[in-house]
C-alpha cells in the first residue's frame, strides 16, 4: 500500500516553494510508494510581492502577535486523507511565523491534518528563524503532531549586507545580484542542492526509523546556529512584544507609530546590532559552555 506525504507550505516570493518541492522529488520519484499531495495555504485577502514599503511595516503588530486572517479551506482531498508524514515549509515575518502560517495552525483544519502525524518543518529566511521555530514547536506540541525533523536554509551572508539584500527583494521584487549587492535570499547553490535533505528523509523514513532523522540532516548541513544571531533574536522578540502591543492598542496613532517603528527598527539594526554583537563577542568566553549547550538544543527538535 502506498504512503501518503503531505507537503504544506506558503511561499510569498516562491523560494520557499522551490525548496520544499526540491526536498519533495526524493518521493515523487517513488510513486510506486508513495502518493504526494500539495496543500499551498492561501489567504482569502492576500500579502502582495512585492511588498509596498508601508504595507510591509503595518504587517508588523499583526505577524508578531500572531493575529491570524481567513483562509480558503484546504480541499477535500487534503482534509480527508490521513498522512504518513507531512513536509511543512513555512516563512518567518518579524521573528514569528508568517500570518498565513499562523492562520493556519490556529484554523481548524490543522489538529484533523496534523494531528499524529510526523511532520518535518523546513524553513527558509534571512538568517534569524531560532526562536521562531521554538513558537511553531508549541503549535504542533499543542496539535499533537510529531516534529521528527527540521531544515532551515538561510541567506549566508552577513546580518548587515542580507538586510540590504532582502529588503531591496521584498519592496523591488529584485533578487539578483546587483552593483555591490549579493543576490538576495538562500543562494542558488543551496536551493538546488537540497534535494540531498528529500534523500535523507525518504531514507529514514523508508526504515521506519525517524528518531535518527534530525541528527542526520544537522549532520548534513541542515541546520547552522550563529550564537550571536540567538542573542540578537532574544531581545529583538522583547522589543517587538513592547511595539507591537502599543501598536494594536493605540488604534488612533497607527499609522504614526507605525512610522516610529520602522525608524527605531533601522536603528536597532544598524546601531544596537552593533553593540548586542561587541557584548557577544566579550562575554564569548565566559558563556562558551552554555552557548554550546544551547546551539545543540537548537539544532535539535525537542522542546524545553
Amino acid at each position: 500500500m502506498k504512503k501518503n506525504i503531505l507537503v504544506i507550505y506558503y511561499s510569498q516570493t516562491g523560494q520557499l516553494e522551490e525548496i520544499v518541492r526540491n526536498i519533495a522529488r526524493s518521493f515523487e520519484s517513488r510513486k510506486e510508494e508513495y502518493d504526494i499531495t500539495y496543500y499551498n495555504i492561501r489567504l482569502k485577502e492576500d500579502f502582495p510581492f512585492p511588498w509596498p514599503g508601508d504595507v510591509f511595516f503595518n504587517t508588523f503588530p499583526e505577524s508578531y502577535l500572531q493575529i491570524p486572517k481567513e483562509l480558503f479551506p484546504p480541499s477535500e482531498e487534503v482534509l480527508n486523507k490521513k498522512y504518513d508524514l507531512i513536509l511543512f515549509g513555512y516563512q518567518v515575518w518579524y521573528l514569528t511565523p508568517s500570518i498565513p502560517i499562523i492562520s493556519f495552525l490556529k484554523s481548524g483544519y490543522a489538529e484533523k491534518i496534523l494531528k499524529d502525524t510526523p511532520v518535518v518543518t523546513i524553513s527558509a529566511t534571512r538568517n534569524m528563524w531560532m526562536l521562531s521555530q521554538e513558537k511553531l514547536k508549541v503549535y504542533l506540541k499543542n496539535l499533537q503532531a510529531k516534529l521528527v525533523g527540521n531544515i532551515a536554509l538561510v541567506d549566508r551572508h552577513d546580518n548587515y549586507t542580507s538586510v540590504l539584500t532582502i529588503l531591496r527583494w521584498l519592496t523591488t521584487g529584485k533578487k539578483e545580484k546587483s552593483g555591490l549587492l549579493p543576490a538576495a535570499g538562500v543562494s542558488d547553490e543551496e536551493i538546488a542542492g537540497s534535494v540531498k535533505y528529500g534523500d535523507i528523509i525518504e531514507k529514514h523514513f523508508r526504515n521506519n526509523d525517524m528518531s535518527h532523522l534530525q541528527p542526520d540532516l544537522v549532520k548534513n548541513g541542515a541546520v547552522e546556529i550563529r550564537p550571536f544571531l540567538v542573542r540578537v533574536e532574544k531581545v529583538g522578540n522583547k522589543i517587538f512584544t513592547v511595539w507591537s502591543n502599543l501598536i494594536i492598542n493605540k488604534k488612533e496613532k497607527r499609522p504614526l507609530l507605525i512610522k516610529f517603528f520602522k525608524v527605531y527598527l533601522m536603528a536597532a539594526i544598524w546601531i544596537i546590532s552593533p553593540i548586542v554583537l561587541v557584548l557577544h563577542l566579550l562575554t564569548t568566553p565566559i558563556f562558551w559552555a552554555k552557548r554550546q549547550k544551547q546551539k545543540s538544543y537548537l539544532q535539535g527538535i525537542n522542546l524545553k
